[in-house]
């Protein structure tokens, strides 16, 4: 995995007001944890172009003042409006114990269900792993090439050698799905196929069925009237 070096600078004063004039100064406000004890410290933001904005993880080098370590970066906070970084967690490893980290999922491979006109949907753009940082990857490649319509790869499928994984194993990370606009079609094709079976089980148009218990009606060609009796005969 590659390393991104970060230098920073202690902070000598903490508290909202501070962090905020720490950010006017193009800066961010960051804490190491892991340690002896938490370290406050700034950083500016330029530095966390290849950290943050990758779809990759990293280890980081931290210098601060002089002082190195070895870190993952564990929490990365955004302003909601303007996404700008306002707060970056470190955690400090070591090489013989093992960490948590959250690494980026890549899709490679043709589905079959793309090519028979599905749409390939990324679930999950990261694993939580637990591993030792040596064994630590800089992404996970999710193969799709036997991945069909309605199929999903789960978590439990994904084996990779001295890596755990810790999302829930029946989690799907990529899923081939109908497209909306097929789905709407096959769903209005139904519907019409359905009305058009209802009315051929209807009675034709203008046809009354017959009253129950009521009897049928005479025909006409045969005894139009009764006969009157013939004069004449006693």
């Amino acid at each position: 995995m590659k390393t991104v070096e970060i230098i920073g600078y202690r902070r000598a004063n903490l508290g909202k007001n501070d962090a905020q004039k720490v950010r006017e100064e193009g800066h961010v406000p960051c804490v190491l944890y892991g340690g002896d004890s938490q370290v406050h410290f700034y950083s500016p933001v330029i530095l966390f172009r290849e950290l943050v904005y990758t779809n990759e993880a990293h280890f980081v080098h931290l210098n601060i003042e002089g002082e190195e370590c070895q870190a993952i970066m564990q929490e990365v906070q955004f302003h909601p409006v303007s996404e700008i970084i306002l707060h970056v967690d470190f955690l400090r490893i070591s090489d013989d114990r093992k960490i948590k980290m959250q690494i980026p999922t890549r899709l490679v491979g043709l589905a079959p269900g793309v090519a028979k006109g599905g749409l390939l949907v990324r679930k999950r753009a990261a694993l939580k792993v637990f591993a030792l940082p040596k064994d630590m990857p800089d992404h996970i490649d999710i193969d799709c090439s036997e991945l069909d319509f309605h199929h999903a790869i789960k978590v439990a499928d994904v084996k990779i050698a001295n890596l755990e994984f810790l999302d829930p194993k029946a989690a799907a990370i990529a899923a081939v799905e109908v497209p909306r606009a097929a789905k709407l079609a096959e769903e209005e094709t139904a519907a019409a196929a359905a009305t058009t079976a209802e009315g051929a089980a209807a009675p034709a148009a203008g046809t009354a069925a017959p009253a129950a218990g009521a009897a049928p009606a005479a025909d006409a060609k045969k005894g139009d009237a009764p006969k009157k009796e013939e004069k004449g005969k006693k």
